[in-house]
């Protein structure tokens, strides 16, 4: 996969980069689509065919294999109009204004960008055609992937009958994925998904073609070294190669979060780049063997196997430091280009909010009903609904699509929502029969109502800006570091920003990313040390003293750091970290160990 950028835009929700390709690819910059949601694919399918002229006609729910070809048909139209933007980009002159020379004005500094540089300042005209027709040979088109969340797995049913696996929600769209036109990846977010990982095998677009060629790849979202091994190996044995591993903070990031141990980013990448050869050449023969098992022809060598973080970076300078310290591939920008309405689908209403959102509106919260931390803007309509309901004593939300109606059987046969009404009051009315005390009663009761619909609410920015639905109530994933930014930016202001042309922050006392990851994992251990102490959490004991082991090595890792750092940022960063190690030490006075 040729890559002209060193960043690239994450999935966000359900509907805010459903249609990011045809907003970024043509200028080279890759992004991901989230597969989750078929009913908005198919309704954004209808949009941008009629948009661009193209026939569509309505892939109903009941007709056979609806998900998968509803993803088929979505992706296809998807590629097939970035190939048109792509053709008509390379018919432009090289002038002010147009998208060729947008294209290249946005790279990065490197050999294309320079040759391009060398192009505007030559007066030979010759030289100048030469050059113009070189560089047109380079436009490539940014990646158009896609996003499963692993254990949104849901069963389907025919009545009360379920139907056979392949026919999940997570199957069915990497069904989907897999039969389209599309040379991508698919991004598996969220863990280990057996049946999932073992479905792969079925396509052969996943495996190596006779010229050792993947036109299908496989990107595993990971928060540590461990899982990206686990996860690497379990594939590997199937023939499967990884062609990337996208590191993710555990809380400094958008959306749902998956917390460590307190094992911070910066160790957690420093151990990917001093095991990188090790983990390429493990996953290179176990692969090889497989393929041979298999009857496949074997690999002459590994393929190529990016590593890229996200979470929570907002600067040019955390952004070289991943990449020149760390030797990363790229890096991820996701909260800041929900600013950005060239990118994202983010309605006006919630945009303003976006841009006046302080610390206290972005909230680590219960409102997922997967049941783990979930970024969440709190005064978003969805959220605003959702405790308006509760004042009027109709808790809980009418689960429309369903795609969180996953493992829990508390109250049917047939697995509902933690967000739905059902479940709601069901669930508010045994409460009395738990025996809980007042104080557990109502930490439980806040946590069963902080459900939001996300599968619905989530679509909301894309349902109102292409006019699906004017009545929406948008949920909003935004991360913390949205408090940093409060200008709305075009998609160059914003790549610009990023590779340190220009600077769109806002909050000059903005914490550096590593900093900002510690303070949440501090506030956040101290919240499920509240649960822990009321009796309500899972949690033993030894985890608070896992945590704040963990903690401190990180502290004293980046205290080595710190010369790595541009000298103006050394002296705050150095000043927060001694105040972080204090706050650290205070999880052991808390936790009873």
């Amino acid at each position: 996969m040729t890559t002209v950028h060193n960043f690239h835009i994450p999935v966000m929700g359900t509907g805010f980069t459903i249609d990011t390709p045809l907003k970024v690819a043509r200028f080279g910059i890759d992004s991901v689509i989230q597969i989750v949601d078929d009913v908005l694919i198919e309704q954004m399918r209808r949009v941008h065919s009629e948009r661009a002229g193209e026939p569509y006609r309505e892939i109903a729910d009941d007709e056979d294999d609806a998900r998968a070809r509803r993803i088929t048909a979505y992706l296809n139209l998807i590629h097939l109009l970035v190939q048109r933007q792509v053709e008509a980009m390379k018919t432009l002159p090289f002038e002010p204004g147009t998208d060729l020379t947008r294209y290249f004005d946005m790279l990065p500094e490197g050999p294309l960008k320079a040759s391009y540089l060398e192009m505007l300042a030559t007066d030979d005209q010759e030289q100048r055609k030469a050059l113009q027709t070189d560089l047109l040979e380079h436009v490539v088109a940014g990646a158009i992937d896609v996003n499963i969340m692993t254990k949104l797995d849901r069963d389907t049913y025919l009545g009360k009958e379920k139907r056979p696996p392949e026919f999940s929600d997570a199957l069915s769209g990497l069904r989907g994925f897999a039969k389209s036109d599309l040379r991508a990846a698919v991004v598996f977010s969220a863990g280990l998904n057996p049946r999932l990982f073992g479905y792969i095998s079925e396509f052969s677009d996943f495996f190596p073609d006779e010229d050792g060629t993947l036109r299908k790849r496989i990107i595993l979202k990971v928060s540590d070294y461990r899982s990206a091994f686990v996860q690497g190996k379990y594939l590997a044995k199937r023939g499967i190669w990884i062609s990337e591993y996208r590191i993710e903070s555990g809380l400094n990031c958008g959306g749902h979060t998956f917390p460590t141990t307190g094992q911070l980013m910066g160790p957690i990448l420093e151990e990917f780049r001093v095991r990188r050869p090790e983990l390429i050449e493990t996953l290179h023969t176990i692969t090889n063997d497989a393929l041979i098992a298999g009857g496949r022809p074997p690999l002459d060598g590994p393929l190529p196997l990016r590593i890229t973080a996200q979470g929570g970076i907002g600067t040019f300078d955390e952004h070289n430091l991943l990449l020149r310290h760390f030797e990363l591939d790229s890096t991820g920008w996701g909260t800041p280009f929900l600013l950005v309405p060239e990118v994202t689908n983010v309605d006006d209403v919630h945009r303003v909010k976006l841009l006046e959102a302080s610390d206290e509106d972005v909230e680590l919260s219960d409102a997922s009903p997967f049941g783990i931390p979930f970024w969440n803007l709190r005064n978003s309509a969805s959220d605003l609904l959702r405790r308006t309901r509760i004042a009027i004593g109709k808790p809980g939300s009418a689960c429309p699509k369903g795609y969180l109606a996953l493992h829990n059987t508390e109250f049917s046969e047939v697995p509902i929502c933690t967000a739905s009404r059902k479940y709601v009051v069901q669930k508010l009315a045994h409460l009395n029969e738990e025996g809980y005390t007042p104080e557990q009663r109502a930490m439980v009761e806040e946590d069963v109502l902080a459900k939001t619909c996300l599968c619905r609410d989530l679509a909301g920015g894309a349902e109102l800006n292409s006019g699906l639905n004017d009545e929406a109530a948008t949920a909003v994933c935004t991360g913390p570091n949205i408090v940093n930014f409060s200008k709305v930016a075009t998609l160059r202001e914003m790549v610009d920003h990023i590779y340190g042309r220009i600077s769109l922050l806002t909050n000059p006392d903005r914490p550096h990313m590593f900093i900002r990851e510690i303070e949440l994992y501090v506030d956040y251990v101290g919240k499920e040390f509240r649960r822990f102490a009321l009796g309500l959490s899972a949690r033993k004991e030894s985890y608070f003293s896992e945590v704040k082991d963990n903690l401190r090595a990180g502290v004293e890792y980046y205290a080595s750091l710190i010369d790595r750092l541009p000298n103006a940022d050394r002296t705050s960063f150095a000043d927060r970290l001694e105040n972080l190690r204090h706050a650290v030490q205070q999880i052991g006075a808390l936790a009873p160990v």
